[in-house]
């Protein structure tokens, strides 16, 4: 298999694919990553020759020969690149399926599954939610959409980086139910975050809050995970940017309105984000919308 995308994610997703014996052709434009995948090798009892020859020289080498080629890319405008300016589409044989494991626009995938499918491509959308810990465990949750016979094709490369696997309908079904996972995730952390501040504000201890809130109605994965592994400690590296967040939130929105739906509570949300992409480091973590809001009690102070 082919895979293409070696960053936060897609790095401890091939170390557990090469780990359940499957052989990988593996490329990422950013040197850094490639060598981050070369050291695992070279600490691990992984022969070079896993890699089917070694990292590849390009997207496109990456599918010739291959059964099935994995993309974990940050969005629909970098995917198509790769399959078409890069090459990667043209160089797969009949029969490949290509599986798009990141974030991208649902009608943009349904629009690549078509063209794919007149070149005798299968593509299947499959992405994540569990983060770099779960690709790590391989405790993710695959929200997949495509051809029920190319998903069944791909199913068990799935299961080797997912717990949860669902497939939710034709091409375009899981970067949907992904871009609303993410939208109400992001509004979840949002609201948690003005919660926790008023109270350490009143005087409450913000452990004793999330042990409180933990075991009631008002938790969520903001108050299970979010808070207390990357907040409390002050770390924010959960490995999932504030921007790439914010892109997903912008997908849902714009889906809700194409189906009638009129998002006012997701937009006021996506519109409070935006403002913390406009103040924060470019590399912010999206767990870093905490500072946003610290910096804005600290502005009204003033």
């Amino acid at each position: 298999m082919g895979f293409v995308g070696l960053g936060n994610m897609g790095l401890p997703m091939v170390r557990r694919l090469l780990a359940a014996g499957y052989r990988i052709r593996a490329y990422d434009r950013a040197r850094a990553s490639v060598d981050a995948l070369a050291g695992h090798l070279a600490a691990s009892d992984l022969a070079a020759s896993d890699l089917d020859g070694g990292v590849a020289a390009d997207a496109a080498t990456t599918a010739r020969g291959a059964d099935a080629v994995v993309l974990m890319l940050p969005d629909s405008d970098v995917v198509e690149a790769v399959l078409h300016d890069d090459g990667l589409l043209a160089a797969a044989t009949p029969g490949t399926v290509v599986v798009d494991m990141g974030s991208s626009r649902p009608l943009s995938t349904r629009a690549l599954a078509e063209r794919a499918a007149a070149r005798g491509v299968g593509l299947v959308d499959a992405p994540v939610s569990g983060g770099v810990k779960g690709a790590v465990d391989g405790t993710l949750t695959v929200m997949a959409g495509g051809e029920p016979g190319d998903f069944d094709r791909v199913r068990p490369i799935l299961e080797t980086v997912g717990r949860r696997v669902l497939h939710l309908g034709p091409a375009g079904a899981g970067h949907a139910l992904k871009a609303l996972n993410n939208l109400m995730s992001a509004t979840h952390l949002l609201l948690t975050s003005e919660a926790m501040l008023a109270g350490q504000r009143f005087g409450l201890d913000p452990a004793v809050m999330l042990e409180a809130v933990n075991g009631s109605s008002g938790r969520s994965g903001s108050t299970e995970r979010k808070w207390p592994d990357y907040v409390l400690p002050g770390t924010f590296d959960s490995g999932f940017g504030l921007r790439l967040m914010l892109k997903d939130m912008r997908i849902a929105v714009d889906l809700a309105e194409a189906t009638g739906v009129e998002p006012r509570l997701g937009r006021a949300a996506t519109d409070l984000w935006a403002d913390a992409a406009d103040h924060l480091p470019p590399a912010a973590d999206h767990t870093e919308i905490v500072t946003r809001l610290r910096q804005l009690l600290e502005d009204h102070r003033d």
